[in-house]
């Protein structure tokens, strides 16, 4: 038996690009050396919370979650989502009579962080698990909605008009990849573990890309949208070179969404909470 100080309770999400980053390691074909892993699987925020409240020592989690927790974790320099042309869009319902209200995937996801830099005179958004928002939307039970993963592709399906497409305006702003998130690490768990699990993440997402097909069954089995099309392009949008090992634009990146967080009041003072783990 491993004693819990060898084991490493890890989240993920059910997106396509972390079924497929991660397929290696949930088979068991790579393993994180000298740690045993427990797996769990969630929607973004409430990765974003589990991290949050300390009951999970890795997670993929939105870059924004980490702003008020300097110093408390690492971002691992492998298993991130950022680049161009990936970011959230403000989708609109079709209905006049569509409830004057703002939908958001999660307090700290990043997709609401980039509404509040931008719409800081907006009332804040009513928050609701990601894959309520579009068919909330095609309801009237709402104006808009900032949509992740899938809804980029697929909001037309739903009879939905798109409004902003939060990742161009922020590539406008900065001219940096927009940030979406990453695998942060609790430090309390230490360089060593934190080095084992970034280092077969960059083998586990090895292993898909040269059996994309074998990983398209970790796909499947968890992801909202069932078209194999609709996979394939989320992975080719969100699992880039930086996802395998963060550049110095993806690192600037991260500086720039600290420091505009910051300025605005959303970020703890001082810097340091997406710091990557050298």
């Amino acid at each position: 038996m491993t004693n819990a100080e060898g084991v490493l309770r890890v989240g993920i999400s059910t997106c396509p690009n972390d079924t497929f980053a991660f397929h290696a390691l949930l088979r068991g074909e790579v393993r994180v050396e000298g740690f045993e892993v427990e797996f769990e699987l969630h929607d973004v925020q409430t990765l974003n919370e589990r991290f949050r409240a300390g009951e999970l020592d890795a997670a993929k989690v939105s870059f924004a979650a980490l702003l008020d927790l300097p110093q408390q974790a690492w971002v691992l320099p492998s298993g991130a989502a950022l680049g161009i042309g990936v970011g959230p869009v403000v989708l609109r319902s079709p209905r006049r009579d569509a409830a004057p209200q703002v939908l958001a995937p999660g307090e700290h996801t990043t997709a609401n962080l980039l509404w509040r830099l931008f719409h800081p005179r907006e009332a804040a958004p009513r928050q609701v698990v990601f894959s309520q928002i579009m068919p909330a939307l095609a309801r009237g039970e709402a104006r808009l909605g900032v949509c992740i993963h899938e809804g980029r592709f697929t909001y037309r399906e739903h009879g939905l008009e798109l409004d902003e497409d939060l990742g161009a305006r922020w590539e406008q702003a900065t001219g940096a990849p927009l940030p979406l998130g990453g695998i942060a690490v609790r430090r309390r768990r230490g360089a060593r573990a934190a080095r084992a699990l970034a280092e077969a993440i960059g083998r586990s997402l090895d292993w898909s890309r040269a059996r994309p097909e074998a990983a398209l069954a970790s796909m499947r089995l968890h992801a909202q949208e069932h078209s194999d099309a609709v996979l394939w392009k989320h992975v080719e949008l969100y699992v880039t070179d930086q996802t395998r090992a963060l550049d110095a634009s993806g690192r600037g990146a991260l500086r720039e969404l600290e420091l505009r967080a910051s300025a605005a009041g959303l970020a703890a003072p001082g810097g340091g909470a997406l710091d990557v783990l050298e």
